[in-house]
């Protein structure tokens, strides 16, 4: 079951997460998102805020509506998250994680980048 955050609004940690999930290819594009019923359902979540999440990412440029039909991932949406997600880890993330290794006393010699899968 998700565990939602109270210091942003759950919409937009919905958007994030599906958004993850369009990152990992599901669903793939050209594909129908779920309803927004069926993701009100899996997430235990009121079908307006569902809906305020897929608007989110509608707008983002990564869902396209097909009247009466529902919304569809758009072609190149996943290079596209790829590059906004990119650009706000190095930019925002590395920065900060960067900060938090050195005053930690954490070089590089201890940091793994092997596949731990």
């Amino acid at each position: 079951m998700q565990t939602w955050d109270q210091r942003q609004p759950i919409y937009q940690q919905l958007a994030d997460l599906l958004a993850a999930q369009l990152l990992d290819g599901d669903p793939p594009e050209g594909q129908a998102m779920p309803s927004v019923r069926v993701l009100a359902g899996q997430y235990l979540l009121n079908p307006l805020t569902v809906n305020r999440a897929l608007q989110a990412l509608n707008d983002e440029g990564l869902l396209e509506s097909r009247r009466g039909l529902g919304l569809y991932v758009t072609a190149g949406a996943r290079e596209r998250l790829k590059a906004v997600e990119r650009r706000r880890f190095l930019e925002v993330e590395w920065p900060r994680l960067r900060e938090r290794l050195r005053r930690l006393g954490i070089g590089p010699e201890q940091l793994h980048w092997g596949d731990t899968r």
